[in-house]
C-alpha cells in the first residue's frame, strides 16, 4: 500500500464514524437503536441484510475453497442462502415483522417467554450470545490477518483499529448507522468487486478468454458444481442450515426484517436480499475461481490468494478500495451481531439477572444498550487476539463449523416456533431439541470423529445437530403437547394478515415485568 491507498482506507473510517454521527439523531429509544422504529425502508433493510452477512471469511477461507476447487465454492455456499431466503421471505420474515408491530419486542427472542416459558427464553439466549462471541472474534481475526497482508500492521493492532471504529459508529446510531453504512459498504463493494473483475478479465486474454479458460489444467475439475467434500448431501444440510441461519435464526438478520414499516415491507426486503445473493456472489467468486491461473498460493489451502491477486493485478487507489471492500463486508456483519446481541442481552437477560433493568426507562434502557454493544465487540475483539495467525485457517474451519452445527439447536425452537403447524411444541419440545442438539453436536465433531477412521465426513458433522433438535422437536410436539391458550394467542398474532390492525394489542416488554411473570392472554 502506497500512501493513495492509505487516504481510501483513512477516508473510509472517517465517514463510517460520520454516518455514526448523523444516524445519533434518529435514536431516541430502545426501539431505535434495535429496530428503527420500524421505520426502515425496505430496499434499505433488503441491502443490508445482504451485507450483513458477509465477511473477510469469503476472502479468505472461501478464497481458498474457490481457488482448490472452483465454482462449488458458490453452488454449496451463496446459492443455498439466496434460495433459503427466498423461501424464508414468505415463511419467516412477515411473521418477524409482526413480533415488532404485533408483540413490541424490540429483540427477536423476546417473544420466546410467552410461546414457551423464561427458561427456555434464557437457554436460547445464553447460548446464542456465546456463540456469537466466538464467531465475531474469528471474523475480527480474519479482517485483521488481511490488513497484516497488506500493511504490516500486527493482528492486535488490526483488530484494535477495525473493532474501535465499528464500535464508535454502531454504539452511537444503532441499526440506523449499521444500516446506512451497509449501504455505504454494498456501493464500496461494488465497485471494489467490479474493478477486480475486469482487471482479471483483461488477464484472461493470454489463457483463451473468458470461455476457453475452462480447458487450461490449472482449473481442472473447477466448473463441477459439487467436487471434494462438498457434495450433494452437504448442499441439501447446507440449504436447510442456512434457511434458519439467514431468515433470523442467528439473530441480526431478523432485525433487518423487523426494523421495516409491515410484514409486506419485510417480504419485500427478504426477496431483495435473496436476488442480491444469487447474483453478486457471481462478480466476486469469478476472479477467485481463476485465481490458480494468476498466482500461486503460498498456504496450502489457498486462503491467501485473493489477497495476492489483489496486490498482483489492481493499481494503488483501486487497491485501497478493494481493502476498503473486505473492511466494509466484515464491518457490517460485526456491527450488526453487536447490535443483535445487545438487543439480546438487554430485554432479554438482563431483566432476569437484574430488578434495576426491570425498571429501565427510555434514557436508561438505552444507555444499557449502548453499553453492552460495546462489552460485547471487546469481549471479540479479546477471542480474536487469542487466534494464532499460522494456524488461522484451521480455527476458521472450526468456527465455520461451530456457526453452522450449533446454530440449529438454537434457531429451531426460536423459527419453528412462529409457524402455526408446530403449534403442538412447547417448552419441553424446545428445550430438550436445544439441549440434545447441542449433545449431538459435542458427541458427531469430537468422541465420535475422533473414533471413527478419517474422521465423521463434514456434511454429517453440520447437519446432524439440526437433525436431532428437529425431529425431537417435532416429535415431543405430538407426544407431549403443551398449545395453552395463550401459547395459540402468541402465535395467531404473528400468523393473522392485516399489518394495519390498530386492535392488534402490545403485550408488555419483559423489562416492565418481573421474572416469570405470566402474562394476560393476547385477545383478537
Amino acid at each position: 500500500m502506497n500512501s493513495l491507498d492509505w487516504a481510501v482506507l483513512i477516508g473510509y473510517f472517517a465517514v463510517m464514524v460520520g454516518i455514526g454521527v448523523w444516524s445519533h439523531k434518529r435514536v431516541d429509544n430502545v426501539s431505535d437503536f434495535f429496530t428503527a422504529g420500524g421505520k426502515m425502508p425496505w430496499w434499505l433493510s433488503g441491502i443490508s441484510h445482504h451485507m450483513s452477512g458477509y465477511s473477510a471469511v469469503m476472502f479468505t477461507g472461501y478464497a481458498g475453497i474457490a481457488y482448490t476447487y472452483g465454482v462449488t465454492s458458490f453452488v454449496t455456499w451463496s446459492f443455498p442462502i439466496a434460495l433459503g431466503i427466498a423461501i424464508g421471505s414468505k415463511l419467516f420474515a412477515p411473521r418477524i415483522n409482526r413480533l415488532r408491530s404485533r408483540l413490541h419486542v424490540a429483540s427477536p427472542l423476546e417473544y420466546l417467554k410467552n410461546r414457551y416459558d423464561l427458561k427456555t427464553q434464557q437457554a436460547l439466549a445464553w447460548s446464542g450470545m456465546l456463540l456469537k462471541i466466538v464467531d465475531v472474534g474469528a471474523k475480527w481475526a480474519a479482517i485483521a490477518t488481511l490488513l497484516s497482508v497488506f500493511t504490516g500492521v500486527s493482528l492486535n493492532q488490526g483488530i484494535l483499529i477495525t473493532g474501535v471504529v465499528t464500535a464508535i459508529y454502531c454504539t452511537i446510531g444503532g441499526l440506523w448507522a449499521d444500516a446506512l453504512t451497509e449501504l455505504g459498504q454494498f456501493i464500496i463493494q461494488l465497485f471494489a468487486g467490479l474493478a477486480m473483475f475486469f482487471a482479471v478479465l483483461v488477464e484472461l486474454g493470454d489463457h483463451g478468454g473468458f470461455f476457453g479458460v475452462w480447458d487450461q489444467p490449472e482449473l481442472q475439475g473447477h466448473e463441477k458444481p459439487l467436487v471434494g467434500p462438498y457434495g450433494t448431501i452437504f448442499l441439501l444440510a447446507f440449504l436447510f442450515i442456512k434457511l434458519f441461519e439467514y431468515n433470523g435464526g442467528m439473530l441480526n438478520q431478523a432485525q433487518r426484517y423487523m426494523a421495516t414499516p409491515n410484514a409486506r415491507e419485510a417480504e419485500r426486503s427478504a426477496r431483495l436480499s435473496a436476488v442480491l445473493w444469487l447474483v453478486w456472489p457471481l462478480v466476486l467468486f469469478f476472479p477467485m475461481w481463476m485465481s490458480p491461473l494468476l498466482v500461486e498460493s503460498q498456504k496450502p489451502d489457498g486462503s491467501d490468494s485473493y489477497a495476492l491477486m489483489t496486490e498482483q493485478l489492481l493499481p494503488h487507489g483501486l487497491l485501497g478500495l478493494v481493502i476498503v471492500g473486505f473492511f466494509s463486508h466484515t464491518m457490517a456483519m460485526c456491527s450488526s451481531d453487536a447490535n443483535a446481541i445487545a438487543a439480546v442481552f438487554t430485554r432479554d437477560v438482563a431483566p432476569v439477572l437484574s430488578a434495576k433493568a426491570r425498571m429501565w426507562g427510555e434514557r436508561s434502557g438505552l444507555i444499557a444498550a449502548r453499553v453492552t454493544t460495546v462489552v460485547f465487540l471487546g469481549l471479540s475483539m479479546a477471542v480474536a487476539t487469542q487466534v494464532n495467525s499460522p494456524a488461522f485457517k484451521d480455527i476458521i474451519t472450526v468456527v465455520i463449523k461451530w456457526v453452522a452445527g450449533l446454530m440449529g439447536p438454537i434457531a429451531i425452537p426460536m423459527m419453528l416456533g412462529l409457524l402455526r403447524p408446530f403449534r403442538r411444541s412447547g417448552p419441553t419440545a424446545a428445550i430438550t431439541s436445544w439441549g440434545m442438539g447441542l449433545l449431538a453436536f459435542w458427541l458427531v465433531n469430537y468422541p465420535i470423529h475422533w473414533a471413527v477412521d478419517g474422521g465423521v465426513p463434514l456434511e454429517y458433522q453440520v447437519s446432524i445437530p439440526l437433525a436431532v433438535s428437529l425431529i425431537l422437536y417435532v416429535l415431543i410436539g405430538y407426544v407431549k403437547p403443551e398449545d395453552t391458550p395463550e401459547r395459540l394467542a402468541v402465535i395467531e398474532r404473528v400468523n393473522t394478515d392485516g399489518d394495519d390492525d390498530a386492535a392488534a394489542a402490545a403485550v408488555p416488554a419483559p423489562a416492565e415485568e418481573a421474572p416469570g411473570t405470566p402474562r394476560a392472554p393476547v385477545k383478537d
